[in-house]
């Protein structure tokens, strides 16, 4: 049995999940150094995949804590924040990406190994990452289904539980309108269910005990 071409309702990790997804990535080498970081900036920014995969690094900025999205979803270009939980993976990518002998002319995440079909340098193939995260999140014991979009919606989530005002998730995602955004953080998070239900009475109180 297959499921492709089945949608799934959005399942976004919690912050310790996603830090966990990092963690379990070892060692000092380049594709270790490079693969944080991308799994960073993916959760902590929420750009799209192909968004992540088109930056090249003057499209960073670290001492702001900016990413600039150019021709974004529908041919827009966009500012979306980053913190110090990317920043800090970025930076030594970037240190890591210069002694590679790599400049501002390739992606900020690219190719790092040299081989048959392989050249350091080249733009990564978004397969690479769905291959990569259910690995990852088997090795970190995390029993839900881990994808590159599902970074953009724990990203959203986080934001909507912070209270982040909604012109705002819809600036750092990307959104056309607001409308737009609302109804993607219904689809992500359910709350909208869940409050209806609360409010007909589906309570997680214990009713009081008859006898």
């Amino acid at each position: 049995m297959t499921n492709k071409g089945r949608k799934f309702p959005p399942e976004p990790l919690t912050a310790d999940e996603a830090q966990a997804l990092i963690d379990v990535i070892k060692g000092n080498g380049p594709l270790a150094m490079r693969n944080r970081a991308l799994l960073a900036l993916l959760w902590r920014s929420g750009v799209r995949v192909s968004e992540a995969l088109a930056l090249k690094p003057a499209d960073v900025d670290l001492d702001r804590g900016s990413v600039r999205v150019l021709n974004g979803k529908g041919r827009k270009d966009r500012v979306s924040a980053i913190d110090s939980r990317a920043t800090g993976h970025l930076r030594a990518w970037l240190a890591v990406r210069a002694g590679l002998g790599l400049n501002g002319r390739q992606p900020l995440f690219c190719t790092v190994s040299d081989g048959p079909n392989k050249q350091v340098g080249r733009a990564l193939n978004p397969a690479y990452l769905r291959q990569l995260l259910p690995k990852l999140a088997a090795r970190a014991g995390i029993d839900k289904r881990v994808h590159p979009h599902g970074l953009r919606h724990t990203h959203a989530a986080e934001l909507l539980q912070r209270g982040a005002p909604l012109g705002v998730i819809s600036g750092q995602l990307g959104h056309t309108s607001v409308v737009t955004t609302n109804t993607y953080l219904q689809k992500v998070t359910g709350d909208d269910v869940l409050a209806g239900m609360r409010a007909a009475g589906f309570t997680l109180e214990r009713a009081a005990e008859t006898r």
